[in-house]
């Protein structure tokens, strides 16, 4: 049990460490994309203006296989919105599904 809390104290601060330093999960995949983060954050907001409240870089199947995914909540509803980081088309502007990735 004191090793699991222990682990779990980790990632938490981590993964605390990395949001505060502006880091975003797959951020090592950025040397592969030709859209930067700042591109990508704009086109989403005009896709699907409101607030980010999540961002990664992925490899996910459709466009050119890597794309940033944002959640952006606007209304009280969060929609993912994907942007494809070698072109920067969206891919993606739905509402998140019940099981949210």
């Amino acid at each position: 049990m004191k090793r699991l809390l222990i682990v779990s104290t980790l990632a938490l601060t981590l993964g605390a460490v990395t949001a505060q330093a502006g880091g975003y999960a797959g951020q090592a995949l950025v040397k592969t994309a030709r859209v930067t983060l700042a591109q990508a954050t704009k086109t989403a907001l005009k896709a699907r203006p409101g607030k980010i409240t999540d961002k990664e870089l992925e490899k996910e199947a459709g466009g050119s296989g890597l794309r940033y995914s944002f959640d952006i909540k606007t209304a009280g509803v969060t929609y993912e919105v994907g942007v494809d980081a070698q072109t920067g088309k969206v891919l993606e502007n739905a509402p998140e599904g019940k099981n949210p990735d």
